[in-house]
């Protein structure tokens, strides 16, 4: 199956999708649409992993969690090579090592390598782990045979590369590997790709092992240009590693940080009842009104003060008219003249570290609701 002319990645996907269904080449989950697919034959594709030079070399192997990658992450197990697997949209961390139980069976091992098996046999791996990646395993939902490669497009296995060339875990010698049906072998158009797209160097189907043989450039790192203040919200992860390249002088300019910030708001101010919210820890205001000018801080160091957080905030040019300090609940509140100037000092925070701690940011609100006692209380809630 081969793409139109003058076809969008979208394009690609949706007739790739619309193939594998219409062919009945998936297994559950289905539809395939928006999915890496779970194609028939992923387990017999997966039989080539093992066989690969690069496998064979390999000590520590990160493979993608979605189900057509399920027998590679089994052969890893299997070998006795460390497993690590991407925590889902990055939401808690960037990666989970999988340690199967003493003297675990090849069925224990089946088991470990399944989303459930993640979930239960998995620890998280640090930004400090300096952990060395010897392989990558990717999903794809269409690849050419020079490599060029497209997923679903949300742009995650592209980003967890990037994020773990800022962690110093690969390197562009470090292979990658995707595993697919041979119908998603397809030509795609080198206008399409960009800098921030994962390459591979190595297909796997049911029927060919496909050496790539690609010498295009891999990511280098986080452009932080094409990073929303929204993603930055859902994955401290991300945070925390702009916090450390801005100390190192990089430019880590987001891409919405110049222009308003309706798209982030939802992701950097979630409001909940009372009855939802903890007490002051999560950044509760008692008494007035909450105006929309004023900004919550959270999770700041235990021992931080006053003063440290007034410069911080400066050099970070989201200095307040006034600060309200709640230092035994690690928060502080932050007001400013007006709500535009609260959306903008936000955007600024973001990845914001103070100390040790990566800080959570969001936007103060009146819920306007009576609390326990009958009182009326506002309790903003930054995002977990």
């Amino acid at each position: 199956m081969e793409p139109r002319a003058g076809v969008s990645k979208q394009d690609i996907r949706e007739q790739i999708w619309d193939y594998m269904e219409a062919r009945n080449l998936a297994d559950f989950p289905r539809p395939v649409h928006h999915r890496i697919p779970n194609f028939k034959g992923a387990s017999r594709a997966a039989e080539h992993f093992p066989r690969l030079q690069a496998f064979k070399m390999a000590r520590t192997i990160k493979v993608n969690p979605d189900a057509p990658q399920k027998n590679a992450r089994f052969f890893v197990l299997n070998s006795k090579k460390t497993l690590l697997v991407p925590t889902p949209r990055l939401r808690t961390g960037l990666f989970n090592k999988i340690t199967p139980p003493p003297g675990a069976t090849k069925d224990i091992l089946r088991k470990c390598a399944t989303s459930q098996g993640v979930r239960n046999y998995s620890t998280p791996v640090g930004l400090d782990s300096r952990v060395l990646v010897d392989l990558v395993v990717v999903g794809s939902v269409a690849v050419s045979e020079k490599g060029w490669r497209i997923g679903k497009g949300e742009g995650y296995a592209d980003l967890e590369y990037a994020m773990m060339v800022s962690m110093g875990a690969v390197s562009q010698g470090t292979p990658v590997v995707t595993i697919v049906h041979d119908c998603q072998v397809v030509d795609i158009p080198e206008t399409l790709l960009e800098d921030h797209d994962l390459t591979v160097d190595y297909i796997l189907t049911p029927t060919r092992v496909i050496t790539t043989g690609c010498e295009r450039p891999k990511p280098t790192g986080i452009e932080w240009s094409k990073i929303s203040c929204e993603m930055m919200g859902k994955m401290p992860v991300l945070r925390s590693l702009r916090c450390r390249e801005e100390q190192a002088g990089k430019d880590v300019t987001l891409r919405d940080t110049h222009r308003g910030l309706p798209r982030a708001r939802a992701a950097l101010s979630t409001v909940r009842s009372p009855r939802e919210l903890p007490s002051l820890e999560s950044g509760s205001w008692q008494g007035d009104d909450v105006p929309s000018s004023t900004v919550y801080v959270g999770n700041l160091p235990r021992d931080a003060r006053v003063s440290e957080l007034k410069r911080a905030l400066s050099a970070r040019g989201a200095a307040p008219s006034r600060l309200t300090w709640q230092g035994p609940q690690r928060g502080a509140f932050l007001h400013y003249r007006d709500p535009a100037e609260a959306w903008q000092a936000i955007s600024r925070l973001q990845g914001f570290c103070l100390g040790a701690n990566t800080v959570r940011v969001a936007l103060a609100r009146h819920q306007g609701a009576s609390g326990p006692a009958g009182g009326r209380t506002g309790e903003p809630h930054p995002d977990p």
